[in-house]
């Protein structure tokens, strides 16, 4: 489905979602035609789903951030994502096999913040416990 130069395009896009066509092109040796042709392409067929921001790192670093593993009651997880979902504070929820259900990234402006967000989180209908675990530092990101 992707060839490398898809790949290739790709992973300039997660180091700079707003790298201009004419630059990209020039980085990876095609034409600016070629490079918008196959940005095009990649979002209609749907490889590309959209955009997204990141903040400053003298900005990021200034927020905690934590994951938390949640256990779901059996049949709630519908209504407990859902919820999640709605929290601005959550940067990321997966479903994780194990002894827990799901594993959220959460993220605060402060540890009384992020102490309420998580507490939110543990008093949801459906979630009968939470583990968390604050980030320290992030030694990459993609």
């Amino acid at each position: 489905m992707l060839d490398a130069t898809d790949r290739a395009l790709i992973a300039l896009l997660r180091e700079n979602a707003r790298i201009g066509h004419a630059e990209a092109a020039r980085r990876l040796g095609l034409s600016r035609t070629t490079v918008q042709a196959r940005v095009e392409s990649l979002e209609r067929r749907g490889v590309i789903a959209g955009y997204t921001l990141r903040l400053a790192e003298e900005v990021s670093s200034r927020m905690v951030r934590a994951h938390v593993t949640i256990v779901v009651a059996p049949k709630a997880s519908a209504g407990v994502v859902s919820a999640l979902q709605r929290m601005p504070e959550l940067r990321a929820l997966h479903s994780v096999a194990g002894v827990f259900d799901l594993l959220a990234v959460v993220e605060a402006q402060d540890v009384p913040s992020l102490d309420a967000a998580i507490d939110r989180i543990g008093a949801l209908e459906g979630v009968e416990r939470t583990q968390s675990s604050i980030i320290l530092s992030t030694k990459f990101e993609r």
